[in-house]
């Protein structure tokens, strides 16, 4: 790996990556896309490189997803839990992509599985961002009925990070779906009170609402991009940032 090159001209130093299971799947129908994997863990290396702290939340939805899991008949907290260990599988497939390309990287688990991973402990996690590791925060926040925008918005408060950012199919937040409205507009920033009132959806309620009571803002980009991870922490490229009037 590269040699680590702090700059001070960079705008975040400590950010947390909010990812779909979705963006993993690439051009696939569900599971993992091993070449989307490895591309992804490229781009948090450029970034990790230049000397951020980066810690990562990623969701399920290419293995399983809990509310559609409860819509199909099943007890909605038994959903959520499997919801969860699919979260504990992308996180490890995270880990073992970055880690091939001389990242390190630790994944830490709100439901305890020593087996596989560390369980989730604030301090420990603090120490190795502060290490220049790579965290994954697998699990949820271990309860049922969050999604994963909540932990995310949650673990960005506890390690005290600069910024959300929110990695989609997208560049940015929109005035409608911009890919069945061709007269969506982009928006550069935008407030959370905004995103709350007019429903946009970028994360859920709880998460905005948490993220706007912590002043951390939220940036929504495109992961698929190839490096546009690292181009939008520079602070260069087309995304939107929520945040605080």
């Amino acid at each position: 790996m590269s040699e680590k090159k702090h700059t001070a001209d960079l705008p975040y130093k400590r950010v947390l990556l909010k990812m779909s299971g979705e963006v993993l799947m690439g051009k696939k129908e569900y599971g993992l896309d091993p070449d989307t994997v490895k591309s992804i863990a490229e781009d948090v290396q450029e970034v990790v490189n230049r000397g951020v702290e980066v810690c990562i939340v990623v969701g399920a939805g290419n293995i399983f997803r809990g509310v559609a899991g409860a819509s199909a008949g099943m007890e909605r907290t038994t959903a959520d839990y499997i919801g969860m260990l699919g979260t504990v599988m992308n996180a490890l497939a995270m880990q073992s992509a970055l880690e091939q390309i001389g990242v390190e990287t630790r994944v830490l688990s709100a439901i305890p599985m020593s087996a596989v991973c560390e369980p989730y402990i604030r301090r420990r996690a603090i120490r190795h961002m502060e290490k220049g590791r790579v965290v994954i925060f697998a699990a949820g926040v271990g309860s049922p009925y969050f999604t994963t925008d909540t932990p995310a918005a949650l673990r960005a408060s506890e390690m005290n990070c600069d910024a959300i950012f929110k990695g989609t199919k997208v560049d940015g937040v929109y005035t409608a779906d911009p890919q069945k409205d061709p007269t969506a507009t982009h928006f550069k920033t935008i407030s959370f009170m905004e995103v709350l009132t007019k429903e946009l959806r970028v994360m859920d309620a709880t998460a905005i609402s948490l993220a706007r009571e912590n002043d951390i803002p939220i940036v929504v980009f495109c992961i698929r991009e190839k490096g546009n991870f690292g181009k939008v922490a520079a602070g260069e490229g087309k995304f939107t940032i929520v945040k605080n009037n």
